[in-house]
């Protein structure tokens, strides 16, 4: 069996995770990014193409040569804010992109594919958790110019013989364990990597959007899953595809909300640095509360997650970071982080129980 897929944005924070997964499970990958956001660095297995998904002439070009089994799609612009400010890019980088990339599908015959999706589909749900029927009511053209892509691949697949695996992501956290892969954007969006930022002193504070969400802090709920559970979904999902199976939606979560408030908390006591925190306004198009309901990947995929606790997710992410500031190799995490709730100053944080070696 040919099992040499394509990744595109494997460079990138949960592609190269994915990538790197793939490639020990003994995948041949290709990986075609154009590194706008990603790293070549990242890519710790197979070939990397830079390119975009705009350039169609290149795109085929690549399908030609390569003659691809399965297809996992990452490239896209991510942030939702953003995405309420410049709206024809997310539809031009995510929307019409995967257009392009299902019509190489198409003409080279590739018939499987993995989408990388979002809880952002949701919207602002009516309860939670929500399932994979939940209504799909986006509220931020992020989540519309997922859901637009959802359904180019839905009809797709009805009108051929592509099947299809989506997976809808819950807020994504954490790094690999052995400190080789990251998320590596200093200028970080999302919490967790932001709050890590704080603690390392890379920004004078951390803000919080929106602090009177009808929430019991007031501030916004995630259900926050570890980025190596994530991409083990990735490679579930393909050996699915793989042994036959039907086109699905899976959502990509643990179940477990936690307040942006507690997150905060975990992040200062992990790290031992008490950064300061500034309230500020809601940003358009963040709902206040999402959470999974993950039993439908478990029951369908057999996918159990192995890191389901937000100390993992801080713990990875908080390790990384520091790897960064010193540039040196980082060594195997093996133990939880011992938690200490004490004011510190930043010197602090490099008692953090994870060995450097020179």
């Amino acid at each position: 069996m040919n099992k040499k897929v394509l990744v595109t944005g494997g460079a990138g924070y949960i592609g190269s995770h994915v990538v790197r997964q793939l490639g020990e499970a003994g995948y041949d990958v290709v990986v075609y990014d154009n590194c706008s956001t990603g790293s070549p660095k990242a890519v710790l297995h197979g070939e990397l193409i830079i390119g975009d998904l705009a350039d169609t002439n290149r795109l085929y070009q690549v399908f030609a040569k390569h003659q691809f089994s399965a297809v996992l799609h990452f490239a896209a612009s991510l942030v939702a804010p953003e995405s309420v400010a410049h709206p024809l890019d997310y539809y031009a980088n995510n929307t019409r992109n995967t257009l392009n990339l299902l019509q190489c599908c198409s003409a080279q015959g590739v018939n499987q594919l993995i989408f990388s999706s979002t809880a952002a589909v949701y919207g602002e749900p009516q309860e939670n958790p929500v399932t994979e029927s939940t209504p799909t009511i986006p509220i931020n053209p992020y989540g519309n110019s997922k859901l637009m892509s959802e359904l180019m691949i839905r009809d797709y697949g009805l009108a051929s013989s592509l099947r299809y695996v989506t997976l809808r992501y819950f807020n994504v956290g954490g790094a690999d364990f052995g400190g080789r892969l990251g998320q590596s954007l200093r200028k970080a969006t999302h919490l967790i990597a932001a709050a890590c930022n704080a603690a390392l002193q890379r920004q004078p504070e951390l803000r919080i959007f929106g602090t009177d969400f009808p929430t019991p802090d007031g501030t916004g709920i995630r259900d926050y899953i570890h980025v190596e559970d994530l991409a083990s979904a990735h490679v579930y999902a393909l050996r699915y595809l793989e042994r036959g199976g039907e086109s699905q939606t899976f959502n990509c979560g643990y179940g477990q909300g936690y307040s942006v408030s507690q997150v905060i908390e975990r992040v200062k006591a992990i790290s031992g640095v008490d950064f300061p925190v500034i309230k500020a306004e809601r940003r358009p198009g963040d709902p206040a509360c999402v959470t999974a309901c993950a039993k439908k990947i478990s029951q369908i995929l057999g996918w159990q997650p192995k890191y389901n606790n937000l100390d993992n997710i801080v713990q990875t992410a908080l390790a990384w970071e520091i790897r960064q500031e010193n540039s040196r190799p980082m060594e195997l995490i093996k133990k939880p982080v011992p938690i200490s709730r004490k004011r510190a100053t930043r010197s602090k944080i490099f008692e953090f129980p994870v060995r450097l070696t020179n």
